[in-house]
Parts: C-alpha cells; sequence; structure tokens
C-alpha cells in the first residue's frame, strides 16, 4: 500500500565546476542527513554532478555514464540509506546519445536515466532531448522527474499527471531574473494537476548566471510550502497523500474534468 506520507529533501548546492568525482562524494554524505530526517527521496539541482557550464563539456571526464565507477559512492550510499538520489548530470547513453540528464539512483542498485525534454538555447547544440517522462515508485508514491525548462512548458506536466503523477520533481537552475518564474511555475504545476511540485535549485553562480535559491515544496492547491534563501542548503518536507487525496475529490465532485488525471487502479 502507499504510504501516507512522503518525506522528500531537497539539497540546494554549489558544485564544484567540472569535478564529478567530488560532487558525487559530497552527494553521497548529503544522503546520510537525509535518511536521518525520514526522507525516502533526495532530489538535487541541474547538473549536480558538473555544474551548469556549457563550455565544460568539450572534456569528455565532464559527462557520465550509466555504469560510470565515480557514481559508485553515490549508489553505495542509496543502498546503506534507503534514499533514492536524484543527481544532475551530462550523460552519455549507450548508443551515444547527449542528454542533460535526470539520474535516480535506487536503494536497490536500479538506476533510471530521465533525459530533459525542454531545450533551449546553446543546449541544443550539445544535447538531444529526452524521449519520455520518467516515473519513480518510491514508496508507493508516483513522483515524475522534470529538468528546468521542462517546468515551464505545461504540456510536459500534463503528460506526467496522465501517467498518474502525486509529485513533480524538478531539478532546476533559475537565475536571479526568474525569482518570480519559479514561484508561478511550480504553483501552476502543482495546482493544476493537483500533485505536489518540488524543486532543487542550483546555489551561487556561474558563467553568465547567479542562481535565485528559492528550492522548496508546492502543495497540490498551489501554495508555497517552503522556501529557501539564496545560499546553499538542504530543506525536508512531508507530502500528506491525505491532503492531495482531499483536493482531488473535492474536484471530483465539483465536478472539475480531470483532463490529465489517469484512474488510481493500485490496491
Amino acid at each position: 500500500m502507499p504510504s501516507e506520507t512522503l518525506i522528500v529533501t531537497v539539497a540546494q548546492i554549489s558544485p564544484e565546476p567540472g569535478d564529478v568525482r567530488a560532487n558525487a562524494r559530497s552527494a553521497a554524505a548529503l544522503m546520510i542527513g537525509a535518511a536521518d530526517a525520514g526522507a525516502k527521496l533526495l532530489v538535487f539541482p541541474e547538473m549536480s554532478l558538473v555544474g551548469y557550464d556549457l563550455e565544460l563539456f568539450t572534456d569528455p571526464s565532464a559527462w557520465v555514464t550509466e555504469d560510470d565507477p565515480r557514481l559508485d559512492v553515490v549508489r553505495q550510499a542509496s543502498a546503506e540509506c534507503g534514499v533514492t538520489a536524484v543527481v544532475g548530470a551530462a550523460y552519455r547513453g549507450p548508443d551515444n546519445t547527449a542528454w542533460i540528464a535526470s539520474l535516480a539512483i535506487r536503494p536497490d542498485g536500479e538506476i533510471q536515466v530521465y533525459g530533459k525534454q525542454n531545450l533551449h538555447g546553446v543546449e541544443r547544440d550539445l544535447f538531444q532531448p529526452g524521449d519520455k517522462i520518467q516515473i519513480l515508485d518510491i514508496d508507493g508514491w508516483r513522483v515524475a522527474l522534470a529538468i528546468c525548462y521542462d517546468a515551464a512548458v505545461p504540456e510536459h506536466a500534463a503528460e506526467a499527471a496522465g501517467l498518474g503523477a502525486e509529485v513533480y520533481a524538478v531539478s532546476a537552475l533559475y537565475t536571479q531574473e526568474e525569482v518570480r518564474r519559479i514561484d508561478v511555475h511550480s504553483a501552476a504545476r502543482a495546482m493544476d494537476h493537483r500533485m505536489y511540485a518540488v524543486v532543487a535549485n542550483l546555489a551561487g553562480r556561474g558563467p553568465r548566471w547567479e542562481s535565485c535559491g528559492g528550492s522548496g515544496t508546492w502543495h497540490p492547491d498551489g501554495t508555497r510550502l517552503s522556501r529557501a534563501r539564496t545560499d546553499p542548503g538542504v530543506f525536508t518536507m512531508a507530502l500528506s497523500r491525505s491532503e492531495l487525496q482531499a483536493l482531488r475529490d473535492k474536484d471530483a465532485l465539483a465536478g472539475y474534468p480531470r483532463t490529465a488525471l489517469v484512474a488510481d487502479t493500485r490496491t
């Protein structure tokens, strides 16, 4: 049976530029604190294993693969802590596909890879769009992965909701100029589809950008539940299934169409 409460931790971090090994070690260390807080899911920002600097990717060492030995420390921490970690990377697939990716590293050793579907700017010169939405099962909760600009495209969240998503987990880079966007995007995706939104934003600064911070969680009614400042930190929130279901039941009673949502067939 799905758990009543899902505890989620978001990590607002500033990675070491280009150093996958060091950033993987840092991610593994944060998993211990997440587990101590009761979290089953730890979400990192976009490109958390390398930093958001598109000039880095002329160096082959800035890319990761699914069986990359530098991720072993994260795999081990996931197994020991019982926490699924969603880390961000430039990813090379077995067929040489190049994605901006979220890699969900599971306690059982499985890795689910999601490729960013909505690229923008110079990203289009370096990467291909991902081919499908990934849904994680975390303690019976259905969690959809998204990366940054995905959250700005309403159809992306609608498709995730159509796959039964109850949590929309976004790994992101929102800059100082986008402080309003992080709230509007997340609140709208949550409220439109009656699912929680969880956003892990990068901290610090990089080439031609400075983060606005603001990582946090949004209720299915669109209310922001938590807000980070601009400095690095780790933030944990408990999500309530009963509150989610109450809103969905209320909408159904009012006759609102659930255009993107599928029926819950679990027992």
